[in-house]
């Protein structure tokens, strides 16, 4: 699905999608590698000032005020226990007014679980005041450059600092922090491509908050391709030890995703999907399941003719490419635990039949992982939880797993690089 504004036109004149954020003979990025927009996205949230906070930026250090000195009633702490990275992971702040930053300050406090090194770019007084409100002892230190937060993790949680527009509510979003939002997620963009950050993690954000303060992209993995300037849409996969899958197409209405779905599609996620297999999961020869999309694989063509209209095209495509991918496979019998031993992912063909299984096996263990960038991205599998938000009841587990992972990708593309 496209961006609502701007992507439509520019495909039909031949154009990048999202070429309209950077302006002819420019958007080469000053850290190298891949374009980087040069006007800022979101300067296109409507009325607001973008806000972001660069690494240089002049920041004061030390304890915010009010910092409390009781006693933790969260996980304990303890000494490292993460195998090491290069540099510490980008966290972004998300919602505010949801569940991000408790997560990510319990994430903190299990830093002796294998949790690596990270930082949040996020409001530092605002991180001390909801742990304070809480009851949970964390001593919050603001960083000035990313650099920084590998010797203040063990003590405190870094953060970068970044402002938002009003103090944010527990479950009540506000538009006015929309620049904040996605100016945390450009920092952190911009920061993994200068390799001062490990990867990029992002605390789940209120697509329909930002969308009112003019956000013109479906979600996170449309706006990091714009972001990246990554010439192939990136693919969505959702990851857990058990389960890997990955949606064809995204956050579309089901009957769009179906007259959208294309051989092409399928294809290029196909190929996406076997690369990153190989390179940041160490699967040597990876095996693709490919679904079919109506039921009983359309039962030779009496229940429906995409499948062989267009995917079994698409499987012999991938197969010419030397992938192991077969299919089309009936979706109601994919996803036992005797399939699951014949693949190593599974390409669905829409948003929910990817999401359900995965979240039906792994729910607080799956990690969103973003294929196709020149960075690592990852991203706990929930959203912002307004209902339990600021009440401590939210779980850290996956956002531990999307930090683990996301470190995991990081040193084996570092190793691959060496």
């Amino acid at each position: 699905m496209p961006p609502r504004r701007g992507q439509a036109g520019n495909a039909k004149r031949g154009r990048h999608p999202y070429s309209y954020l950077r302006p002819a003979g420019r958007g080469a990025s000053r850290f190298g590698g891949p374009p980087v927009p040069t006007r800022p996205a979101s300067q296109r949230l409507r009325g607001h000032s973008p806000v972001t906070a660069p690494a240089t930026a002049s920041i004061s250090k030390g304890r915010p005020k009010g910092h409390s000195k009781g006693r933790a009633k969260t996980p304990p702490t303890g000494g490292p226990g993460a195998p090491p990275v290069a540099h510490p992971l980008a966290l972004t702040m998300g919602e505010p007014a949801g569940i991000g930053g408790e997560i990510a300050i319990k994430a903190w406090l299990r830093r002796g679980e294998g949790v690596p090194a990270f930082f949040v770019i996020d409001d530092a007084a605002r991180l001390a005041a909801l742990a304070r409100r809480l009851g949970w002892t964390v001593p919050v230190r603001a960083i000035a450059a990313p650099g920084e937060a590998m010797a203040v993790f063990p003590a405190a949680l870094p953060v970068l600092p970044i402002e938002l527009a009003q103090p944010p509510r527990p479950g009540k979003p506000d538009p006015a922090n929309a620049p904040a939002v996605t100016g945390a997620i450009e920092t952190a963009v911009r920061l993994a491509i200068a390799g001062d950050a490990a990867a990029v993690v992002t605390n789940p954000i209120h697509k329909a908050t930002l969308y009112r303060a003019g956000f013109d992209y479906p979600g996170h993995t449309e706006f990091l391709a714009a972001l990246a300037g990554v010439a192939t849409p990136p693919v969505m996969m959702l990851a857990a030890d058990e389960l890997k899958v990955v949606p064809v197409t995204i956050h579309q209405r089901l009957k769009d995703a179906i007259t959208s779905l294309t051989t092409a599609a399928i294809v290029a996620a196909g190929k996406i999907t076997a690369a990153a297999l190989r390179t940041d999961f160490g699967v040597a020869q990876p095996r693709l399941a490919v679904a079919g999309v109506n039921p009983h694989a359309g039962e030779s063509g009496a229940l429906g003719s995409e499948e062989a209209d267009i995917i079994a095209p698409a499987v012999r495509v991938l197969q010419k490419a030397g992938i192991a991918a077969f299919g089309p496979v009936a979706p109601d019998t994919l996803f036992s635990p005797e399939a699951r031993k014949s693949y190593d992912a599974v390409l669905c063909m829409y948003h929910d039949q990817a999401l359900i299984p995965i979240k039906t096996l792994a729910f607080d263990r799956a990690v969103n992982v973003t294929l196709g960038l020149p960075f690592v991205r990852t991203s706990p599998d929930h959203g912002t939880a307004f209902d339990i938000a600021g009440t401590g009841k939210a779980s850290e587990t996956s956002l531990m797993a999307a930090l683990a992972l996301a470190a995991a990708m990081a040193r084996r593309r570092a190793g691959a690089a060496a």
